[in-house]
């Protein structure tokens, strides 16, 4: 399959096809929900996503990896010279980052703008010394670069049928939401890095502090006040949900059922974080395989009849893509309590 979405991305050169091979890696390990999304994009554009997602992990594994013995000075001055080929690749240089060289190629086909790669780095180092957050604000800030921006950075590649500028706050929003599910979804691994993305004012608007997170985590025991709080960081994360939602319908028809199913399955973590009795400090709460695959279905569906559309309209000279809702989808809000499109993956 990758050799058939680099043939139809017209991307020949060797070393350049094995950058993209590398960025798609990345992306199948890590992003399981997101790479199972992009498999629903147009061949051609795959490889582009692959790179944006790709480099995106590349940078979050240099300052996340539980695994390596890496101390905070080592990590900063990997991000420091992983910044610095970014920034010569972005100029034009041929990096010999494998990463880096896929990206700089997928950021001048796409015009994508180099401020969102550089707002990117600077929320990856602030992890190496923030540990918490005191509001939602302080928190929103941080998501600009490390969330906001990735949605930014897909807009080109996934195309608009409105003026890019009108789709872009629903696209940041969109990767926020998507952050603050893994936030919520994360916890409990989180704090084992030593952090707490959850904002310490709605924590303790339910009598919940880090120490007493840390003492669940470290016990086992559960909390009617961390549950408490836990729902209320959901809640939160499906308003961002709904801020997003209106930008489904300003996307290139054939990039809508990528975007959807991803948007399905992100609000399904938090159904199933719910479902699970917010017990995120002590365990992953996991969308159920049954539930992935009729999502994945759904979106085939939905891939062939927006394709056919497009078929139709290209045979109809002049005729420009109308923006609808994908069929079903009355506000594109994940919400609990309903069997709509918005909770079913």
């Amino acid at each position: 399959m990758t050799d058939r979405e680099l043939d139809a991305a017209g991307i020949t050169e060797p070393r350049l096809r094995a950058a993209y091979r590398r960025c798609r890696r990345l992306n199948a390990r890590h992003g399981r929900t997101y790479f199972l999304a992009t498999r629903l994009l147009p061949v051609e554009r795959r490889p582009a996503v692959h790179a944006l997602y790709g480099f995106a992990r590349w940078a979050d594994d240099i300052v996340d990896d539980l695994h390596s013995s890496a101390t905070a000075a080592d990590r900063a001055a990997a991000l420091d010279a992983l910044s610095a080929r970014l920034a010569a690749g972005l100029a034009g240089a041929d990096s010999e980052e494998p990463v880096v060289r896929a990206l700089a190629h997928t950021a001048a086909r796409y015009d994508i703008d180099h401020r969102h790669f550089t707002d990117f780095m600077a929320s990856m180092r602030s992890d190496l010394h923030v540990t918490d957050y005191a509001t939602y604000a302080d928190l929103r800030a941080y998501m600009h670069g490390s969330a906001a921006v990735i949605g930014l950075q897909m807009l080109p590649v996934l195309g608009t049928v409105v003026p890019r500028a009108e789709a872009a706050p629903h696209a940041a929003a969109l990767g926020v939401a998507f952050q603050l599910t893994n936030f919520l979804r994360d916890v409990g691994e989180d704090l084992d890095r030593g952090r707490v993305y959850l904002p310490a004012d709605l924590l303790a608007a339910h009598g919940v502090d880090r120490d007493m997170l840390a003492w669940s985590r470290l016990t086992g025991l559960p909390d009617r006040r961390i549950t408490a709080a836990l729902g209320a960081a959901a809640d939160l994360t499906r308003t961002v949900y709904r801020q997003a939602a209106p930008g489904l319908a300003q996307l290139d028809p054939v990039a809508r059922p990528c975007i959807r199913t991803a948007f399905v399955l992100y609000g399904a973590i938090l159904d199933a974080v719910a479902d699970d009795g917010y017990r995120v400090l002590h365990r992953r709460a996991v969308v159920p395989r049954r539930r992935r695959a009729a999502v994945a279905v759904d979106g085939l569906v939905r891939v062939a009849l927006a394709r056919a559309s497009a078929t139709g309209a290209r045979r109809l000279p002049g005729r420009p893509p109308v923006p609808s809702a994908p069929a079903g989808v009355p506000n594109g809000v994940p919400a609990r309590g309903g069997r709509s499109w918005k909770e079913t993956v």
